[in-house]
């Protein structure tokens, strides 16, 4: 991804095996283009390994999105695999959104993120994990969720994130995520998130949803570097992900002056 003239455009794109990317949208005027990400096989199967490698070059910005929800199912013959590597340039900035994680009964799904950015990049990577459909009706039948994710700035290892769920080793149904189907994540990596932003995320966060014993349950950590981590326990997709636009758009309106995120468009 490479800035050309007022908008960011690919200058590679190349896919193989089961993944595709559909051709990039351009939703608003700021000329940051989205691009899709398809699997038209449906799911993860076990022993399946998937790879996404993204550079953003440095001035460019670009939005990444799924088509659908990433379903895993049963996983016999060993883990599915899915590795990303994103490389941002001085000045860069990605977003990467993608549709739900659905994990069904016995299913396992590793997923390591490395990410590699310049002190001045932007970087918002989100997560949406919950359980799939099981024969007996019980949530929380798949074997393993772990989401590795190590942020480098510069040189330095600034970010090491691992998310894991294990339902036999730490729990089931209503133990599970405090009550709740639904994890969201949000990381943030941007020079523009400091002290002041991460407390303005906070009363944003309280303000739209208030702890109440239904509502979403949210939390959100200052990183080390200017950044910080959101995490959401939720009931529904639709509310974890509520939670994750309302900090995207708040960031897109007072860092850049753009308007919210409306993946429908694409």
């Amino acid at each position: 991804m490479a800035r050309r003239g007022s908008r960011s455009a690919a200058v590679r794109q190349f896919h193989a095996g089961s993944l595709r990317i559909l051709r990039a949208h351009y939703a608003d005027g700021t000329g940051q283009p989205a691009f899709t990400v398809v699997n038209p096989g449906g799911g993860y199967l076990g022993g399946d390994a998937y790879a996404t490698h993204v550079t953003v070059e440095e001035g460019a910005s670009m939005l990444l999105t799924t088509q659908s929800a990433t379903k895993v199912y049963r996983t016999p013959q060993g883990p599915a695999r899915a590795a990303q590597i994103f490389e941002l340039g001085p000045g860069a900035r990605l977003e990467s959104v993608p549709d739900a994680l659905i994990a069904y009964r016995d299913a396992r799904y590793l997923q390591d993120t490395l990410v590699e950015m310049a002190p001045d990049a932007s970087l918002a990577l989100a997560e949406v994990v919950t359980h799939g459909w099981s024969p007996d009706g019980e949530p929380f039948r798949f074997e393993e969720v772990s989401l590795v994710t190590r942020v480098r700035v510069g040189a330095h290892l600034a970010v090491m994130d691992n998310l894991v769920i294990r339902p036999r080793d730490g729990g089931a149904g209503a133990l599970m995520l405090a009550g709740r189907s639904h994890l969201g994540s949000l990381l943030v990596v941007d020079p523009r998130a400091d002290d002041g932003a991460v407390v303005a995320v906070r009363e944003l966060l309280a303000e739209r949803f208030p702890a109440t014993s239904d509502g979403p349950l949210v939390g959100v950590t200052r990183l080390a570097v200017p950044g910080f981590a959101l995490r959401a326990l939720a009931d529904s997709t639709a509310d974890a992900e509520a939670v994750i636009r309302a900090v995207l758009d708040w960031m897109r309106a007072s860092w850049r002056g753009q308007g919210p995120i409306d993946l429908r468009k694409l």
